[in-house]
């Protein structure tokens, strides 16, 4: 398993997805997924279209998915952590973010993956990390944030009401905030120097962050949980593990987590 065939099934994924789009977003839900969430017609397109690529590669493989759970293939074997469609809720209503995440592992845990690609659906944008290999958008190498200024923030809210709370001492301490609904998108952001600090402070499943996490780390960033903590030894898995704060580099992740721990400091 290499870039170049993530890179073909996403290509595949780009075209099918767009032609469809309108028919999809119409459809009525399926049901529910391995992960306990509602599945969409977008989410279980998505899905076969890269199951159905995987089992041609005839290698033996194990899909991670937010909907079908654990497949599989030729017996099993290094694992593709996939999320079909990261960001279904823009996808439904047309706002016009959302993407495909794809992370390959030789292992367990998070620290064993090796590749991971990202594909923003609209515009075709191709994010991609090699693991000691470094992190490209569309073929060009991408490095986070050098500096240590607090420039724009993003952030995922699973539950509003809760989660906004317990980042609000570290958005006060930005100019700009935003939260784009799509965790693989808004780690490819930092990645790409577009984005200074991410935080979502719910727990995250692994296949909503493993690409990320590589794209991410291979660019220069940090990515650990919302106290601090390591995430590299969490197991692979459809159930929600983790909370995350990815910065840009270390200075800047020290500051977010001074923030976060000690809001009445800021």
């Amino acid at each position: 398993m290499n870039i170049k065939t993530l890179r073909k099934i996403g290509k595949r994924l780009k075209k099918e997805i767009f032609l469809h789009l309108e028919e999809l977003r119409k459809a009525a839900p399926i049901g529910k997924g391995a992960s306990g969430d509602i599945t969409h017609p977008i989410d279980k397109k998505a899905e076969d279209i890269v199951i159905e690529e995987a089992e041609k590669l005839k290698i033996p493989l194990t899909v991670v998915s937010e909907e079908c759970g654990v497949k599989e293939i030729r017996g099993g074997g290094i694992k593709l952590l996939l999320d079909p469609i990261d960001g279904s809720r823009n996808a439904l209503s047309g706002i016009p973010l959302f993407s495909t995440s794809i992370a390959i592992v030789d292992g367990d845990t998070i620290g064993n993956t090796s590749l991971g690609y990202v594909i923003n659906l609209i515009s075709g944008d191709e994010f991609w990390a090699i693991k000691g290999g470094g992190s490209f958008l569309n073929g060009m190498p991408v490095k986070t944030q050098q500096d240590n200024t607090f420039r724009v923030l993003a952030y995922e809210a699973r539950t509003p009401k809760v989660d906004i709370p317990v980042i609000m001492p570290l958005i006060s301490m930005f100019s700009r905030a935003r939260c784009f609904g799509s965790t693989a998108l808004d780690l490819a952001f930092l990645a790409q120097g577009a984005i200074s600090v991410f935080a979502v402070p719910s727990n995250s499943r692994s296949f909503d962050f493993a690409a990320g996490y590589l794209i991410t780390k291979e660019a220069g960033g940090i990515i650990t949980d919302i106290n601090g903590k390591k995430i590299d030894e969490i197991e692979t898995g459809v159930t929600r593990t983790t909370s995350l704060l990815a910065s840009a580099n270390e200075e800047l992740h020290k500051k977010a987590l001074e923030v976060l721990c000690n809001p009445k400091k800021s």
